[in-house]
């Protein structure tokens, strides 16, 4: 069983910067799975937002918030994180962290394991 605890949500103004953690147990192989995040805002739908190769050499984004978040993993300490810089109102959303061995998978939005969530709420 694998077990995807997330961190680091809350309240912030416009323009302000939060950074979620992702902690992962469970697995041995940690170091060789796909890791991301989604968002989900109020009355829509889940959206990928970002994901790193188990390599730490790829990574994508969702158009909206390219040049404002940025994913980063530390193997050694089963982490990955979301830095998450010059936040909009729009940002607002839970935030869920995702896992999955196949990269594509992950970034499909069928990922076979998730976290709780963590809720991320920008004041304008």
């Amino acid at each position: 069983q694998v077990q995807l605890v997330e961190s680091g949500g809350g309240l912030v103004q416009a323009g302000g910067s939060l950074r979620l953690s992702c902690a992962a147990s469970g697995r041995r192989t940690f170091s060789t799975y796909a890791m991301g995040w989604f968002r989900q805002a109020p009355g829509k739908a889940r959206v990928f937002v970002a994901a790193i190769h188990w390599s730490g050499g790829r990574t994508d984004y969702l158009d909206s918030v390219k040049g404002r978040f940025t994913i980063s993993r530390d193997n050694a300490k089963n982490t990955v994180y979301l830095q998450m810089n010059s936040l909009k109102p729009e940002d607002t959303a839970v935030y869920y962290c995702a896992s999955d061995a196949r990269y594509s998978i992950l970034v499909g939005g069928g990922p076979d394991y998730w976290g709780q969530g963590t809720q991320v709420t920008v004041s304008s």
